[in-house]
């Protein structure tokens, strides 16, 4: 492990509830090719963090990554669902554009 994900496990050891250190070690773990911790955190993200919103796109991508295609789809859509909530219209532009993908590729 690089001494940036040491650094980012610590202060989530430090403060479990720490969304940003978990988003921010998902995305330096997904670079090493590990998708499951990575899904870990981004789904304790979302569950202890819900109007993360940034989590979403990023569990969708990991997915669909994986060929969970039905989880990517059900990830943007809750995104898209928080975007609104939270007046985040880049946000949901993104969301709504990867999920159109998504369902491109898959028809």
């Amino acid at each position: 492990m690089s001494a940036r994900t040491t650094i980012l496990a610590k202060r989530i050891k430090e403060n479990p509830q720490d969304s940003f250190s978990k988003f921010a070690l998902a995305l330096e773990l997904l670079k090493i090719n590990k998708t499951d911790n990575a899904k870990v955190l981004f789904e304790s993200i979302i569950e202890n963090d819900p109007n993360y919103v940034g989590v979403y796109y990023h569990l969708g991508k990991l997915h669909e990554q994986i060929g969970e295609n039905n989880l990517a789809r059900n990830a943007y859509k809750q995104g898209i669902e928080i975007s609104d909530l939270l007046n985040d219209s880049h946000s949901k532009s993104e969301l709504q554009s990867a999920l159109m993908a998504l369902e491109l590729d898959i028809d």
